[in-house]
This record gives C-alpha cells, structure tokens and sequence, in this order.
C-alpha cells in the first residue's frame, strides 16, 4: 500500500501530516510518497524524509493521502475514485467540501471523527493538538502581560504572581493550567462538567464555582448549557474576571459556535494590561470583542485571537500528529493491501464520505 504525503498549500498551516521518524513505524507493507518540501516549514526536510525510507513523488497517486487541512477544491480534483483521504475535515461545517469529495467517489475519513474511545487513544489528533493550543495559550498569556508571571522576591521588593483564570478544563484547558503553573502563576479554572474539578485540583489550580453546571457528551464535551443557565454563568463570571491579570478561554461544542463567556462589559471592568487570550476564536470565540484572526486591544485589554494554534508550533504539533496518522493507517492496512473494514468502529465513526459500490 502507497501512502501519500501532500504539502500543505494554506498560507497559515505550516504542520505536515506524517515526519520522518514515523515513517518506519508504518511497517514493511507501506510505501510513503513525500511531496517536495512537505516538511520543510515544520523543520523536516526532504533529505530526512529519504533518509526514513520514504520517497519524494507524487503523493496523489497513492493508495491512501494524509494531509493536514481539508482539501481545496483543486486538491480535491487530484483525488480518485475509491482513494482514501486522511484529514482535518470539519465535517460539521464545511458542507460543500464534504460534497465534492463524495462527488469525487473518495473514502474520506475526518481525524476530528475518531471515537473516543479507549482503542482510539492513539489516534485522537484533537486531543493532540489541544495539548499543543493549551501550552500556546499560556506562553501567549506570558508574553503579552506588561508584568512578571511568577512571585519574585527582589532587594527592590517583592512582586507578587500573576492571577490566571483559564475557562474550560478540557485536553487544551488542563495544558494551559499546567504551562501557567509553571510558570508561576497564581491559577484558577472553571468548568461547566463537575466531573472536572479533581483533574483541575490535581494540577495545583483553584476550580472557580460559578453556581452553574452542565452534562458531558458521550464524546466528553460539555453539553450547550440552557439560555437561563448560560444567563447565569455570564452574571458569575462578569463579577470574577475583573480580579484576574490573564484569562484563557478554551470552551468549544464542536459543530457549534463557541459560547460567549466574557461579555463586553466584563472585558470593560478589567485592569489595563489584562490579557484574554482566546482559544476558541476559529469557531467565533469565547469573548464577545474576539476578533478571529486577530489581536486587538480593548479599553487597554488585549484580546488574542489567533486562529490555528498549532501551527504555531509546527515540529512537535505535526510529530504528535503524525503518530495520530500513523495509528489510523494501521487499521487500512492488511499484508501490505489496501483493506477497510466497515465494520470497525473507529473506520466507521470517522467516516465522512464513502464510495459506493452497486451490485
């Protein structure tokens, strides 16, 4: 079986679905087609690459594509009937891209799909990922502060640490409280699934009790919560946040825009030189004022809003990544054959697309 590598074409991405030190680990049944300079903006080149085994070719002529991001519409002409592609499909909200690969006849399967389930671990690239948007998140909180994060004891005086609160204790959440820690800072962490609290706890933060809780999904995301309750939770907030030096917003509902957690005058009561930085801004943001994309500053706060955080960091976000496709390939692969098996949960879980075939 052909394993196929493209170069992502977007101007912002700058990861690479498979790297070099993976490359062994798909075993002797796979061949890997490298695209010229693939890797180069994540620090892989082309040398490291041939080195691994792999060859620098075509990657849309092999039996299965991995890429990053979903494909463009001239990508997507590349891609034959029967093929498999591997992506970040945002299949929730990129209708017309799911529809010309359906229209293409292609095996598409979304790496935000996987189940999560215990089997799946190895393969949950969001989880991956939002480690790496969690560990940004508080680097980024770090830098744009016009003051020390940690206590520090000086012959000039003591400073005292910088106040954290970071909203949503998920994969990305429970990284951003752990970088912040480290870094010094005076932590607290608010989740609407009480189910959280001890993993918040256990990282050395305060869980913030906002007298508002919700249900978790299956897929352990938090349920939307009720109008009322989403009334409250902004009414607790607003008289909290105002205490805070940084707060990092990471609460999402995937398929769904991101909840409002700050409003505009919660924003408005904060320090200058307060810092929001927002991890949910590709699907709208956590703060009213977030400009997706952006970094803008309101009332003398700045408010973050860069989308695409991991490619930020592209060398450790496409390593992590690329063992997250190489788990996947495995499941296709059958004594170097190309087999899918319909009939597995997570292949069927994270189908997005299938061809098919008349009796």
């Amino acid at each position: 079986m052909r394993l196929g590598i493209p170069k992502e074409t977007s101007s912002d991405e700058r990861r690479v679905a498979l790297v070099p030190e993976t490359v062994a680990r798909l075993g002797d049944g796979v061949d890997v087609l490298v695209e010229a300079g693939a890797g180069d903006a994540a620090g892989f080149p082309d040398a490291a690459y041939t080195e691994a085994g792999a060859q620098i070719g075509d990657p849309w002529s092999a039996d299965v594509v991995a890429k990053v991001a979903s494909p463009t519409p001239d990508e997507t002409a590349k891609l034959r009937e029967g093929q498999v592609l591997i992506a970040f499909l945002q299949p929730l909200t990129d209708t017309a891209g799911v529809e010309r690969l359906a229209a293409a006849g292609v095996h598409a399967f979304a790496l935000e799909s996987i189940p999560r389930i215990t089997r799946a671990q190895s393969m949950d690239a969001l989880s991956s990922q939002a480690t790496v948007s969690g560990y940004k998140g508080a680097l980024i909180a770090a830098d744009r502060l016009p003051r020390f994060l940690p206590m520090l004891m000086t012959a000039a005086g003591t400073i005292p640490p910088a106040k954290v609160l970071v909203l949503g204790a998920g994969v990305a959440g429970l990284q951003a409280i752990a970088t912040a820690r480290r870094l010094g800072a005076v932590v607290s962490a608010f989740d609407v699934r009480p189910a959280v609290r001890e993993q918040v706890e256990s990282l050395g933060a305060t869980f913030l009790d906002v007298g508002v809780s919700g249900e978790e999904t299956e897929g352990g995301y938090a349920r939307e919560l009720t109008p009322e309750q989403q009334a409250a939770q902004q009414a607790e907030l607003q008289k909290r946040i105002p205490t805070f030096d940084a707060v990092i917003t990471t609460a999402a509902i995937p398929g769904r825009p991101a909840p409002k957690l700050i409003t505009a005058e919660a924003v408005r009561a904060m320090r200058p030189g307060s810092v929001i930085v927002d991890l949910a801004a590709e699907s709208g943001g956590n703060c009213e004022l977030t400009e997706p994309g952006a970094e803008i500053v309101e009332s003398g706060v700045t408010i973050v809003g860069t989308t695409n955080l991991p490619s930020t960091m592209p060398t450790h976000a496409s390593q992590l990544l690329s063992r997250n496709v190489a788990s996947l390939v495995g499941l296709f692969v059958s004594d170097g054959q190309l087999v899918i098996d319909w009939d597995d949960e997570i292949i069927s879980g994270s189908s997005v697309t299938r061809r098919e075939v008349s009796a």
